[in-house]
């Protein structure tokens, strides 16, 4: 088919219900997004072959029972396979770079390169909500809260009566919600800034119209994959293209104004800002220590509406400032699909944030640990060290091209001492002898992983004494030692129970979801 005429085609595939059969699809990745995107195409009709350097036995089994095919091999060149079979669209998992082989080729040879959100956004209307519509989405992004933020978000509009879901990058594929056949009111959708630099691909083509949309932040991150801090923030800025009711963002956060002062959306689409000072009309803020909403109601000029307190936030373990304005950006979203502030306090009530987010492990002898293993990047350390000022600072792993010397003489050089753990420890010493000559800096040398959170453990239990806090908030990743910052968390957590005596099933119960809608 000529290059025109599958363009043309392909403008034209934004339902479900429209002619997929045939279409030449070429899936990179068979992580469980790309096989919720080979099993949707499959089930389209297209003709789909998957292309990956490994594959995961249970989906490498089920790719020829849906009907689609399977190449495994390196993709450090484009496989003869791939360019033979001639895909008239590719569709990339998010953990294939910009500069990878395939995608440059792909690129080159002028194919149609899409990410899962693009196919979920076009084939969204296969199972409408009660009123006979599509799902809305409401789109997240940011340096750090994504997930927080779209689980609180999306607790809420349940709390509100709607059937809603957190889906996307935070574990649950987008398609696999589209397809849900009790469907859905509306997703909220976690994007990475990968999937969004494939909604950037299609600036001006894509179909993707979000009802509200934020970006809670910016920070540098994941520059060995964008190349550099211009293209990551171009990457997170395209969260607000075609917004048509709220474009949410963070009034402490230049980065976020200028996105959308600088965003394609549709005419009505109205800015709404956030932050922890006093809020103006179209704004949600603090007055005396009360969230409120100025921003969706009628006499937003002159009145408010109280959503909750900061004092019974910190009652739940709620009240860290870099919550509270996660809080209030879902608070944002939320109002934005009319759910009553009444109905969102009590979603509050309920909510508890996920594991390994400032998570209290143990409180013994005075000494308080706590678990933000989640903090991997020096932009969530930030909020980390702000809440605990003064505390032992667990801090290392792989920087994934990031400088810490911002953060080691800003928040970092109050910390009490610093245990430095992961291959990169020369650059985070180096920082602190720099930037933070006073604070004491303990490494944990090359170690196993079983054993590199006992070691942790013995040296901040010499360094703390009665009302100190230990703080795991690594600003790094975690997969030098660790499966995850999960797996890095939970020996943490392990090995202060097992030092303190209580054993390592002995923990809260923090992680715990608030109400939310099963996707089974």
């Amino acid at each position: 088919m000529a290059g025109e005429d599958v363009s043309e085609r392909l403008d034209g595939l934004t339902s479900w219900h429209a002619d997929w059969r045939g279409l030449r699809v070429a899936v990179l990745g068979l992580s469980v997004t790309g096989f919720s995107v080979a099993d949707t195409l499959a089930e389209l009709g297209s003709d789909v072959h998957v292309f990956t350097e490994s594959a995961d036995e249970e989906y490498a089994r089920l790719l020829p029972v849906i009907g689609a095919g399977l190449w495994t091999g390196s993709l450090s060149t484009v496989p003869e396979s791939l360019s033979a079979f001639a895909p008239e669209v590719v569709v990339a998992s998010p953990g294939f770079a910009p500069s990878h082989p395939v995608i440059e080729w792909a690129r080159a040879s002028g194919i149609a390169l899409w990410g899962d959100i693009e196919l979920a956004w076009r084939v969204r209307d296969k199972v409408p909500a009660a009123n006979g519509a599509p799902a809305e989405w409401i789109l997240v992004t940011g340096t750090n809260g994504k997930t927080t933020t779209t689980r609180l978000a999306a607790t809420m509009l349940v709390a509100g009566g709607l059937r809603a879901a957190p889906v996307g990058n935070i574990g649950t594929p987008v398609l696999d919600a589209v397809r849900d056949p009790s469907g859905f009111d509306a997703l909220v959708v976690e994007l990475s800034s990968h999937q969004l630099w494939y909604l950037g691909l299609q600036a001006g083509t894509s179909k993707v119209s979000p009802h509200a949309s934020v970006c809670l932040n910016l920070a540098d991150d994941h520059l060995e994959w964008h190349g550099s801090a211009e293209a990551y923030r171009d990457a997170k800025a395209h969260v607000y293209d075609s917004t048509r009711v709220a474009c949410v963002y963070n009034k402490s956060d230049e980065a976020t104004r200028r996105m959308v002062e600088d965003a394609d959306v549709i005419d009505g689409a109205r800015a709404i800002g956030f932050d922890l000072g006093v809020p103006g009309p179209s704004d949600l803020g603090l007055v005396d220590g009360i969230l409120v909403d100025r921003a969706f109601l009628e006499d937003r000029r002159t009145s408010a509406l109280e959503i909750t307190t900061l004092a019974e936030l910190a009652e739940q373990g709620l009240g860290a400032p870099h919550v509270v304005a996660n809080i209030l950006a879902a608070s944002a979203l939320a109002r934005s699909l009319d759910v009553p502030p009444t109905a969102i306090r009590e979603a509050l009530r309920g909510f508890r944030l996920d594991p390994h987010r400032i998570e209290v492990v143990a409180v013994e002898g005075g000494i308080t640990w706590v678990d933000d293993s989640k903090a991997t990047n020096p932009h969530a350390a930030s909020s980390s060290l702000t809440a605990f000022p003064g505390a032992i600072w667990i801090v290392g792993g792989q920087l994934k091209g990031v400088d810490v010397s911002d953060l080691v003489s800003g928040r970092g050089a109050a910390s009490k001492a610093a245990i430095v753990i992961g291959v990169e420890r020369s650059a985070v010493v180096e920082a602190f002898a720099r930037h933070a000559p006073g604070v004491p800096v303990f490494e944990v040398e090359d170690t196993e992983t079983e054993d590199v959170m006992a070691r942790v453990v013995e040296l901040a239990i010499g360094i703390a004494r009665d009302g100190d806090v230990v703080l795991l908030a690594p600003a790094a990743a975690s997969f030098d030692q660790f499966a995850s910052y999960a797996d890095r968390g939970r020996r943490f957590s392990d090995a202060v129970r097992e030092r303190l005596g209580r054993g390592i099933d002995d923990g809260n119960d923090v992680g715990s979801d608030g109400p939310q809608v099963d996707l089974g």
